[in-house]
């Protein structure tokens, strides 16, 4: 199944410490990429011209995050790389990966150069944003996974 609540940004509300939304990243992390690396907080202009408060979160797997921290919105999910090959994408409205089953961990499969690596596309280095340039800064590890 999904291990429900691994792999998961999660807020909770800190005057009452309920639960304030989570989004599952890697649904059944047969990779082990753990999605341990830092949350980045920003506020940026939506399309429409709305400040909103985000969370970024550059994943192990291979796919920048990025949601309205207030309510848990997904709002985009990228590839780090075209590299990547584990997901095809991520569906917006689901918030699900959409994986290439080619590049799972199945014992039948016959797929070389997995990527990202068991050590991830992103692993615990140190992110940082700019707001006046509105960009990100990061380091990467560009390995694959081979057979």
């Amino acid at each position: 199944g999904d291990n429900k609540w691994t792999m998961t940004i999660m807020a909770r509300d800190a005057d009452t410490g309920m639960l304030k939304f989570g989004y599952q990243k890697t649904p059944h992390d047969e990779w082990d990429f753990a999605g341990v690396n830092v949350m980045m907080l920003s506020e940026q202009k939506d399309k429409d011209g709305k400040l909103r408060k985000l969370l970024t979160h550059p994943d192990r797997n291979g796919t920048i995050y990025t949601l309205d921290r207030e309510n848990g919105d997904l709002i985009s999910a990228n590839k780090l790389d075209d590299t990547v090959n584990v997901f095809k994408t991520v569906d917006l409205k689901t918030g699900q990966p959409v994986r290439d089953p080619e590049y799972g961990t199945r014992m039948y499969h016959k797929a070389t150069e997995v990527r990202p690596s068991a050590m991830g596309y992103h692993n615990q280095g140190h992110d940082s944003y700019d707001p006046t340039k509105q960009l990100f800064f990061m380091g990467i590890n560009h390995i694959c996974m081979l057979r």
